[in-house]
């Protein structure tokens, strides 16, 4: 049996991040230990397996960049991928470079405690495992802690229910059912189309609706793998510099400064372009001014008009109370459509609220909805949820949940003041959530990992951030974050969707390659705003 006292570092998570991160230490020499909640590898791709689960970034640019070889021998089949092909593509990395065997699956982190006497973190598992470890990475994912609505009776229901989240691995078959869907977020639409061409009847209660834009997703051609694969580094590095890890052409214009027509035209292309920041980057104001950003909501709008055949449920799905893009954009294929078909019927929560769920389906203010079976697609406590989930508590015994009561606080998103030798991977008060996730990912574990090389040549055994450090850090991404319109919405990214949870702007939205250029600065100084500190004891 390993010697705990010899684990150098335990990564929680065995996804994108986790895999990248153990890779990446294994490097340096170190003994790591990853503990995975799930059977295998793959994070949010392993648990999130419903009917359309898809990536809403191209699959030529959402792929690990570490190894050109990688990028070389993988050949993706469409241009948003799936979510089994993802999972191929994560077991192959797996497995060629042989992860699994510092993995232990089927193993939920409940508790980690930092002990000062001897600056380790102590890691207590739900299968009775206790591990010590110099280092603890947190590379639990942002959207990984699901949630259900927060209604009466959710135990009454009779038939079966399905969380998008947690989706059986063996599928489900609706054919002849009379289903219903709660929630239109992503999961939802991209879900509801498949659901409704098993259902017998489809029935979606919606709340809030969502801003969707035509995928427009097909197999690549050939020619564009090619391309790609002959041109790898260089799109890399723009990934990198770019605002969301998405390299696009900067906009020069207000939004308010051409006329009618030319701005008409512009979200055309970018409509056709069928990407999620198409639109948006059309011009310079529409994420940080109410009238610009009007211009493209209502263009979004008039298309959705133009989807759906009956009026009154085209105005029901078009969202009014949020600017476009400060919750999540969505990419469907078909999803406006299919509510043009006789067995598919939409109920606006806002109108009849949802009271209850029944021993035969669920309650409105309006009506009993008897159903057969019945999809939770109501999404996730993001960014804090998994954290939060598991017991961290810091020096003096200090609770990390406790310490985030009034909304999360970190040094760039990567690690606590009073937590030493504890790193978030895409944490809060990071891009993470508002990038293409991998870029991110990629550039944080780099950064752990140039930490740790650092921390080993001058004899560092412990580093957590100043709290002014910290505190000036969240000075500057709510400074950041209020010049735009993402704090008007009520959004996951701001907490809104979980009861009692700070209403906090959790993203840092200055911009991918910016982040990254702080962030290597901060380590050029010798780790400024960080203290670090002396092995305390020598082994």
């Amino acid at each position: 049996m390993t010697d705990s006292r010899k684990i150098d570092a335990i990564i929680v998570g065995a996804g994108i991040a986790g895999l990248y991160q153990l890779y990446k230490l294994r490097e340096l020499g170190m003994n790591i230990r990853v503990l995975e909640a799930g059977d295998d590898v793959g994070g949010t791709w392993y648990w999130n397996r419903y009917p359309g689960a898809r990536c809403d970034v191209e699959s030529l640019s959402y792929s690990y960049s570490f190894s050109p070889e990688l990028e070389q021998e993988w050949t993706w089949t469409e241009r948003y991928p799936a979510q089994p092909e993802i999972l191929r593509y994560i077991n192959h990395v797996a497995e060629r470079f042989d992860l699994r065997k510092d993995i232990t699956f089927g193993t939920r982190v409940v508790s980690a405690v930092y002990d000062e006497a001897i600056q380790r973190w102590l890691v207590d598992t739900d299968t009775g495992e206790s591990i010590d470890s110099q280092f603890l990475i947190m590379a639990t994912g942002c959207l990984s802690a699901s949630k259900l609505p927060e209604v009466p009776g959710l135990e009454r229901f009779q038939g079966p229910t399905y969380h998008t989240g947690h989706w059986p691995h063996e599928g489900v078959d609706f054919t002849g059912m009379r289903v219903g869907v709660i929630g239109t977020g992503s999961s939802s639409v991209q879900s509801t189309p498949i659901i409704a061409e098993q259902a017998a009847e489809l029935t979606v209660f919606q709340r809030t609706p969502a801003y969707s834009l035509a995928a427009r997703n097909r197999p690549l051609e050939q020619s564009e793998i090619a391309e790609m694969k002959a041109n790898y580094r260089t799109w890399r590095e723009a990934q990198r510099t770019s605002g969301f890890g998405v390299p696009v052409e900067l906009p020069t214009q207000s939004a308010l400064e051409v006329s009618q027509e030319e701005r008409t035209a512009k979200y055309e292309d970018g409509w056709r372009a069928g990407t999620l920041v198409s639109i948006l980057a059309g011009y310079t104001d529409t994420l940080t001014d109410q009238e610009a950003n009007e211009t493209a909501a209502e263009f979004v709008r008039q298309k959705i008009r133009e989807r759906v055949h009956d009026p009154e449920v085209a105005e029901a799905l078009c969202p009014r109370t949020y600017p476009f893009g400060t919750k999540r954009p969505c990419l469907d294929t078909g999803y406006y459509e299919t509510f043009n078909k006789s067995h598919v019927h939409l109920v606006d929560l806002r109108k009849t609220p949802l009271v209850e769920l029944t021993e035969r389906g669920l309650r409105t203010s309006e009506r009993e909805y008897e159903f057969d079976a019945i999809v939770f697609a109501t999404g996730f406590d993001a960014m804090t949820g998994a954290l939060n989930a598991i017991d961290i508590r810091g020096k003096d015994g200090i609770a990390l949940r406790d310490r985030w009561a009034e909304g999360p606080r970190s040094y760039l998103g990567l690690a606590v003041a009073g937590f030493p030798n504890l790193f978030t991977i895409t944490g809060p008060s990071s891009p993470s959530v508002l990038s293409n996730m991998i870029v991110s990912i990629e550039q944080h574990v780099d950064w752990i990992t140039d930490c740790f090389t650092y921390l080993r040549e001058n004899d560092i055994a412990a580093i957590e951030p100043t709290t002014d450090a910290e505190d000036g850090w969240l000075a500057h991404v709510k400074e950041v974050g209020n010049a735009t319109l993402y704090p008007t919405a009520d959004s996951w990214y701001m907490g809104s969707n979980v009861p009692g949870k700070p209403r906090v702007f959790m993203a840092y939205i200055g911009g991918v390659g910016v982040y990254r250029q702080r962030c290597d600065e901060v380590a050029a100084k010798g780790y400024e705003g960080f203290t670090l500190q002396e092995p305390l004891t020598r082994t």
